[in-house]
């Protein structure tokens, strides 16, 4: 992943000294098991261990690689190189690749879940401060881009709270789904080494066992790892348009925070663009590219081929690494946001009065109006708003239709904004639940 999206704790679960301090341990802790059950010396398994400290030569395993052309056994050369070809013998033995591979994917895969629930926690946590800030700051709701009924600010934000809560679950539920490794062999068998020797790597590593693998671990794991990830992009997005819309300068509700220095465009200055959310748009859509790669991994000939390897080389690191930057990012956003409120109300009385026309419209079929004349009556009067700017209030109090089924007092009643946020005590605690 470029520089410009990653962030470095992320970026290092994915660098080759990682993995290959992964694979090491595998080897090592698998040695350990063999030597406990008698399989190999115990002091060849102890040798394995005099590497422990050793920084692996990138270059060096890629040199062998490119004469052996199989980065296995490249490693398990250049470790031998460090143990001693003798004291190596046993190492790998029973073992395929796919032992190593899958199991080093999945430790790297359950670090960097530990990375995205820990980002995901910090974006509740800001959510949460900002709807509590804005619980009765009063906006308007709009569908389908059209003002509907009022809102209030501090329900957007509890929404999408509400929805990163879930998203939360879901990140806890695929880390605890990917965290299996598997030590069994070619095909899955044991027939070369013991299921102890597995249970022994995958307690060191913090992985439970793979119940039943083949040569590799089964796929739709990582299918449904990577379709959260796409779920929770998705997630970011809808934050992030939200925002995008409510800094349209026709709008103008919330805006990103703009720093002293900060330039908007290079041509016009007076420019103030929400750069930080279209950006988290376009990194949406690169962490849900990974989602179907992964699914199509899914399906492998008989107990394993490879063409989900070089999948995984790429959309392990680049949707992971892109989702913790993305998180990062949004949470700063949140945090920062500017908040209108004073343009809020001066947007939601463009039109005076006219989102309260459900109430009316309700309150005529309540004093016995049939709804078809309740809506006709209530209508015609909303497209005078519309047309001329009128005062919705003032149309319906001039309109005899109006008048004969309710009093005076009881049309201006709807235009009460405290009925519209009655209830969100009731919401806010469901949502919060404390």
């Amino acid at each position: 992943m470029i520089p410009r999206y990653s962030r470095p704790d992320m970026v290092a679960i994915w660098s080759p000294q990682t993995k290959f301090r992964i694979w090491y341990e595998i080897e090592a802790h698998a040695c350990d098991a063999m030597a406990d059950l008698g399989v190999i010396p115990r002091e060849n398994a102890d040798a394995v261990w005099k590497a422990k400290d050793v920084e692996f030569d990138v270059a060096r395993i890629d040199e062998i690689e490119a004469v052996t052309k199989h980065d296995v056994i490249a490693f398990l050369t250049h470790l031998a190189e460090h143990v001693g070809s003798d004291e190596a013998r046993f190492v790998h033995q029973g073992m395929t690749s796919s032992d190593v591979l899958d199991t080093c994917f999945n430790v790297q895969l359950t670090r960097a879940a530990d990375i995205l629930i820990d980002d995901m926690k910090a974006l509740l946590a800001a959510l949460k401060r900002r709807a509590i800030e804005h619980k009765d700051t009063v906006r308007i709701g709009r569908s389908h881009g059209i003002h509907a009924e009022p809102t209030t600010m501090g329900l957007t934000f509890a929404r999408f709270y509400a929805e990163m809560d879930r998203n939360l679950v879901r990140l806890q539920t695929a880390r605890d789904e990917i965290a299996t490794g598997a030590i069994s062999g070619a095909v899955g068998t044991f027939a070369n080494i013991d299921p102890a020797v597995e249970e022994h790597v995958c307690e060191k590593l913090g992985l439970a066992p793979e119940p039943i693998s083949t040569q590799v671990i089964p796929r739709d794991r990582h299918a449904a790892f990577f379709a959260v990830l796409g779920v929770v992009a998705s997630s970011i997005e809808n934050v992030a348009t939200e925002i995008r819309h409510m800094q349209r300068t026709e709008v103008l509700e919330g805006a990103e925070f703009f720093s002293m220095g900060q330039k908007g465009s290079s041509a016009m200055p007076h420019k103030k663009n929400p750069v930080l959310t279209e950006n988290l748009t376009g990194l949406a859509r690169m962490v849900r590219s990974a989602v179907i790669p992964a699914m199509e991994n899914v399906a492998l000939w008989h107990e394993r081929d490879i063409s989900h390897s070089s999948v995984e080389r790429m959309i392990g690191p680049d949707a992971t690494i892109t989702l913790d930057f993305a998180l990062a990012r949004l949470t700063s956003v949140v945090d920062k946001m500017l908040i209108f409120p004073e343009n809020m109300l001066d947007n939601m009385n463009k039109f005076p009065g006219l989102v309260m026309s459900q109430r009316v419209l309700l309150a005529l079929t309540q004093a016995g109006v049939s709804r078809e004349d309740a809506y006709t009556y209530v209508q015609r009067n909303a497209l005078k708003v519309w047309e001329h700017r009128t005062d919705f209030k003032e149309e319906l109090l001039a309109d005899a239709d109006v008048t004969a089924a309710l009093s005076p007092a009881e049309i201006e009643e709807k235009f009460d904004l405290g009925y519209h946020t009655k209830h969100v005590d009731t919401i806010f605690a469901r949502v919060f639940k404390d």
